[in-house]
């Protein structure tokens, strides 16, 4: 488990992290392990690289992550369209 990313959702800070090919600025929501068995994170992307160069609700496979930095800018709370109990993931550590 990623205690960073524990202590970003229970304080609703920002994170940042180099995810396939730049670096990405979340709100992050949910965390634990996909249906695929990965280490998870739904996020909604406010800022930095897209592949498909939009924002919004994002599911990352932490294994591509890396130098994940938790930002000092904090965030409202659940964000329009999150759904709890997140059916991607098969177990969830922390949640908002």
């Amino acid at each position: 488990m990623n205690n960073k990313i524990i202590e970003a959702i229970k304080n609703k800070h920002l994170i940042r992290f180099s995810y396939d090919g730049g670096f990405r600025v979340v709100e992050p929501h949910c965390y634990g392990l996909t249906t695929k068995g990965n280490e998870g994170l739904r996020a909604f992307q406010t800022d930095g690289y897209s592949s498909s160069g939009e924002m919004g609700w994002k599911m990352f496979d932490l294994g591509k992550g890396e130098s994940i930095e938790i930002l000092d800018e904090v965030f409202k709370g659940s964000r329009s369209g999150y759904k709890r109990q997140d059916k991607g993931m098969s177990k969830i550590y922390i949640e908002i």
